[in-house]
């Protein structure tokens, strides 16, 4: 599944995982939400609501551009910068063309709708 994210100028796209986490971010869409910075690696996002966290599963191979649920908290993360798995981390996917858009600092709407 491919899901396209808008804010500010930018659009980018993420191919979803195959996990029931992604799937019940996908059965929320379309969504309107805020973006904003939170620490120096990362954006976020909070969701309506919870996600499933039945796509809980360690993993090892953190790259930039993970999108990411971060479950104690109910928010989306997008990662630009290095970061290290955490067992309250959901891998939901990743981004197609670079991290590039989540550099730009600020908080702005956010409009996430999935893609055909």
């Amino acid at each position: 599944m491919k899901v396209e994210f808008s804010f500010a100028d930018f659009v980018f796209i993420a191919t979803l995982e195959d996990n029931p986490s992604a799937r019940d971010l996908a059965a929320m869409m379309p969504l309107d939400l805020t973006v904003d910075d939170y620490s120096t690696n990362e954006k976020i996002a909070y969701l309506p609501r919870k996600l499933t966290e039945q796509g809980r599963k360690p993993f090892a191979n953190e790259a930039l551009g993970d999108l990411c649920y971060y479950a104690p908290w109910g928010n989306l993360v997008f990662y630009y910068g290095h970061y290290r798995y955490d067992s309250g981390l959901i891998r939901l996917g990743r981004l197609d063309d670079g991290f590039e858009p989540l550099l730009t600092r600020g908080k702005f709407p956010l409009k996430v709708r999935l893609l055909d």
